[in-house]
């Protein structure tokens, strides 16, 4: 077999040059396709099904429609079949967005409320049976509230008595869920949501009503769901943020004060005292009619003055009565044949002569009018400003241009700001703020001088500190050109002693020298023979060696003494 293996290479490497290149591209071409078609099947096989979010077919197009918008409001894929049916790419989605569907009031109006739990054990006896659907009740209704976000840990208990005979007699369903947050998550103090998680609990156990589930905190064991007993929390809350909608309307006009101020006094130098808005938070619905005049003709815009005309009314319809009568009064008895049934007094006022005048005018007017129906929350109220300007301080100089400093301390000169530009500050912060008179406003502007005492001690702290500075620098540099100095001296000193020291070596050398050859040439005079040392040999040898070298390098030993002398100054 080892043989085989062996042998399989060079069996292949020969069939295969005995291939003609149509052989070649076809097996190559079989082998690409081959691994095309392992690598589709792969990914065909690990592609992932998807799960139905709910087991209900879901055939009203506005329920599905309110689904698959609360689905893409998060980015979570969503497939719809032909059927009605929704489904997400997988259990974990659908797990997570079924208990959230059902917190939203969500859930499709036909859909089982036990299609949550997927749970189909079978016991021996009706009891095992209620123990085990409780269990895994309780278990379902857990996982489904931990999915919820922001929840970490959920715990509940189930009550579910046994029925009874008569409906009097029948105890109901309770339940009691103790639910942790996550940190920094407030699902726990949103009413809203708590009332989705109540909807989600009731919604999930058979005959649970919203009066038997208590929903507790449990880090800090209140309970949340006590929505009556949470009116004052309410109350407080809604105060809180009144007070708060208070204050960013005071820090925006405290703003536009600075902005308008710290351009030309700075912001160090301008200090907002008091800023007070009063807002009135309740509703307030106003309905009337207000009545204005007719407008006949209207303003022309390209004139300088309004040559507009408006009446208070107009009239529409006149009737004018003008009634006269001159002659014998009558009193009338009745049709003729009959006996009148006037009293005897009427009777003899018969035939009285009398005259009746009667004038009146009777005018119709239109009138202009436009009802109005206003509702207003939060208005603005009164608003009192006090802004505090501080003046410039300015240092004293003497005659020759220095501080003038006393008791350690440089003195300063304080110059108020004039009452002019306090009067133009205050009709800048008017504007500012939107000042009305009618209102109640109020704006107060001061200039009072700042504190700047511990401002002042540290320039002035800073200020002799950099005289002293100076100062010791000054002297410091004084005291190193002085030991500069000394050291020069010194070194020219020293080098002069050592210059005529070795001056007068060299004169004591070359007076020995000059004696010593002295005794040489008067000894070789005499014709005596005369011994030369070692060391005056050698001394001679370096002497005649030196002076040939002078000969041939003249430039270099010019060089050479030219250094030393240079080395000697």
């Amino acid at each position: 077999m080892n043989e085989w293996f062996k042998r399989l290479p060079g069996t292949i490497k020969e069939k295969w040059g005995k291939w003609t290149p149509l052989q070649k591209g076809v097996l190559v071409g079989i082998i690409a396709v081959a691994i095309a078609a392992v690598v589709i099947l792969a990914v065909l096989s690990s592609k992932p099904t998807t799960v139905r979010l709910f087991n209900t077919a879901i055939t009203d197009e506005q329920e599905r429609d309110r689904i698959l918008t609360r689905l893409d409001q998060d980015n979570v894929k969503a497939y719809v079949s032909n059927e009605g049916f929704i489904s997400v790419d997988d259990e974990k989605t659908a797990r997570k967005w079924r208990s959230r569907l059902i917190a939203d009031g969500l859930e499709p109006s036909k859909a089982d409320a036990y299609a949550l739990f997927d749970v189909t054990k079978w016991t021996r006896n009706d009891f095992d049976d209620k123990v085990n659907w409780q269990r895994a009740t309780t278990s379902a209704l857990e996982d489904h509230l931990q999915q919820l976000s922001g929840i970490q840990k959920a715990k509940v208990m189930l009550s579910l008595p046994d029925d009874s005979l008569f409906k009097e007699d029948q105890q109901p369903v309770t339940a009691s869920v103790v639910l942790w947050a996550n940190g920094g998550s407030s699902v726990l103090e949103d009413k809203r949501q708590i009332k989705g998680i109540q909807r989600l609990i009731m919604r999930s156990v058979e005959g649970l009503k919203e009066e038997n589930i208590t929903i507790v905190d449990g880090s800090t064991n209140e309970e949340i769901n006590d929505f009556e007993g949470m009116e004052a929390a309410d109350r407080l809350t809604l105060l809180q943020k009144e007070q708060k909608l208070i204050r960013k309307q005071e820090t925006e006009y405290s703003s536009a004060i600075l902005n308008q101020l710290k351009g030309t006094y700075g912001v160090d130098r301008v200090n907002i005292a008091n800023m007070k808005i009063e807002m009135d938070m309740s509703e307030r619905t106003a309905q009337g009619r207000n009545y204005k005049g007719i407008e006949i003709k209207a303003d022309n815009p390209d004139t300088p003055y309004d040559d507009g005309e408006t009446r208070d009314s107009l009239t529409i319809s006149e009737e004018t009565i003008n009634r006269k009568f001159t002659g014998t009064g009558f009193n009338p008895e009745g049709p003729a044949g009959t006996e009148g049934q006037n009293p005897p007094v009427y009777s003899d006022m018969s035939n009285v002569i009398g005259q009746t005048t009667e004038d009146g005018i009777k005018r119709n007017y239109a009138l202009s009018y436009e009802d109005y129906q206003e509702k207003t929350s939060p208005s603005m109220g009164k608003r009192t400003v006090s802004v505090n300007i501080d003046g410039t301080w300015s240092k004293v100089y003497d005659e020759k241009g220095n501080l003038v400093i006393e008791n350690g301390h440089i003195q300063r000169e304080y110059k108020p700001i004039p009452d002019e530009d306090l009067k133009q500050i205050e009709r800048l912060v008017q504007g500012a703020i939107g000042y009305s008179k009618a209102r109640g406003d109020s704006v107060t502007v001061t200039n009072i001088a700042f504190d700047r005492t511990a401002q002042f001690d540290a320039e002035d702290m800073a200020f002799l500190k950099s005289q002293q500075t100076k100062r010791t620098i000054l002297l410091v540099l004084l005291g190193v050109a002085a030991v500069l100095i000394a050291f020069i001296v010194f070194r020219l000193v020293s080098r002069e002693i050592e210059r005529r020291r070795r001056l007068r070596e060299e004169e004591l050398l070359r007076k020995q020298q000059a004696e010593r050859e002295q005794a040489l040439w008067d000894a070789k005079q005499d014709g005596m023979e005369v011994t030369m040392s070692v060391e005056e040999r050698r001394r001679a040898e370096l002497q005649e060696n030196a002076i040939a070298m002078a000969k041939e390098h003249p430039e270099d030993v010019a060089m050479l003494i030219r250094t030393w002398l240079r080395e000697e100054a």
